[in-house]
């Protein structure tokens, strides 16, 4: 096998309104079926995704909180990448009237457009921290934590190199894990600056995309799969 794991976004990719299908459920046991790993990289806090998605046994590793935390379902350890949110962050964002609110582990989030404020709580406090976007949501982390460094530690903790992974995403903050892994692949339905910088698009929106991608890499590693940039390598035919 030249791609030992898949590295697959949440909302809009794996999932469609929060939901994930049957097949694309199925679609998963046959690819771990196969012993290649599976990694879900999202930007939803941990109790969250586990309260609307219980299957997250499929998945060897999850990296929740865009990157902030890296959960492991088999053994339910749970490791935090990034240091909590200081009181006063909150404290400066419910003066600004910004709402709703949601904090996790690691990460704040809001909604559009509260961005402008949140930014504007960061600089009064001189607090060293981000604001990443992820469509309508708009997220508060430490400064360097992203998607890919959450990945990269999924994959130390599972032995992986970058070389061998898959990731399939659709928004924003999945730029920085999808050019982490060795092929890059958007949904049909993923933001067009996405869609532009993959070196595959599937003919699938949401889970149909995945399942896509899972059943051309159960057929032949790739291999017959004509990328939009750089190729994706495949096994010799030699």
């Amino acid at each position: 096998m030249r791609y030992l794991a898949l590295a697959c976004d949440y909302d809009g990719t794996l999932a469609c309104a929060g939901q994930v299908e049957p097949p694309t459920l199925a679609a998963l046991e046959r690819l771990r079926a196969t012993g290649r790993k599976t990694i879900l990289v999202t930007g939803r806090e941990l109790e969250e995704l586990q309260a609307i998605f219980p299957q997250t046994a499929l998945f060897d590793a999850v990296v929740a909180e865009n990157g902030a935390v890296l959960y492991r379902p088999a053994s339910r350890e749970v490791k935090l990448l990034g240091a909590a949110p200081p009181p006063e962050l909150m404290e400066g964002l419910r003066r600004k009237q910004v709402a709703p609110v949601a904090v996790g582990r690691v990460i704040v989030a809001t909604r559009r457009p509260h961005e402008a404020a949140a930014l504007q709580v960061i600089h009064d406090l001189g607090l060293e921290l981000q604001v990443v976007f992820n469509k309508g949501a708009v997220m508060i982390l430490p400064s360097g934590i992203n998607k890919a460094t959450g990945l990269e530690a999924a994959l130390k903790l599972l032995g992986l190199s970058p070389h061998e992974v898959v990731g399939i995403g659709d928004a924003e903050n999945d730029h920085s894990f999808l050019a982490l892994c060795e092929c890059a692949v958007a949904v049909a339905n993923a933001l067009p600056a996405l869609k532009e910088r993959a070196d595959l698009v599937t003919n699938g929106h949401d889970g149909a995309g995945v399942v896509e991608l899972i059943d051309a890499l159960l057929d032949n590693d790739l291999r017959n799969l004509h990328p939009r940039g750089k190729p994706c390598p495949h096994p010799s035919s030699d």
